[in-house]
């Protein structure tokens, strides 16, 4: 396995036995966690969408899997990287000729409806922002951390008349007018 490190981390997408994605996905992380390897895996998705579904009369809004059997992740390839993904539980290769991973194009990405782009921000901790996008969509609250690398915020959002914490993605807040 060649290293072919390039300038940015890209999108690869391993292969699970059906049922294991958040299992598999919470296993990288932990990995990921004890071996300091934050730099080379960037971050580990497992895309869904809100469904809305009637039971017994009532509408119950469930998260079904876009793609089940498959997690998204983000990463540099190296040998170790590939490694870890590799020899996670659960896991039963990467989508490519060979079980060579083969990275997601940014049509591809877009389709998803991943953001490849960077999103630049001007927040900083202690402002206030409200959430234009997501389950908290109309609530505001207070930035406590910014983390470029993954483009995300952990922001204290006031709910009913709690502080309630939630990371959220850049494109999920704007800043309020001072």
């Amino acid at each position: 396995m060649e290293n072919n490190q390039h300038d940015e981390a890209q999108w690869f997408v391993a292969h699970t036995y059906s049922g294991y994605e958040n299992k598999v996905k919470a296993s990288i992380e932990a990995t990921v966690e004890n071996r300091n390897m934050e730099e080379l895996i960037l971050e580990v998705q497992v895309p869904v969408q809100e469904v809305v579904e009637t039971k017994n009369g009532k509408r119950v809004v469930k998260e079904k899997k876009l793609f089940p059997g498959y997690v998204m992740i983000k990463m540099f390839i190296t040998d170790d990287s590939w490694y870890v993904v590799r020899n996670t539980r659960g896991v039963t290769g990467f989508v490519g000729p060979a079980s060579k991973p083969v990275p997601l194009t940014k049509a591809e990405l877009k389709s998803m409806g991943i953001r490849q782009q960077r999103v630049e921000i001007s927040m900083q901790v202690g402002e206030e922002v409200k959430v234009i996008e997501g389950p908290l969509e109309g609530f505001t609250g207070i930035i406590e951390e910014v983390n470029l690398e993954k483009s995300k915020v952990k922001v204290n959002v006031s709910m009913f008349g709690r502080e309630t914490p939630a990371e959220l993605g850049f494109e999920q807040i704007e800043k309020l007018n001072a």
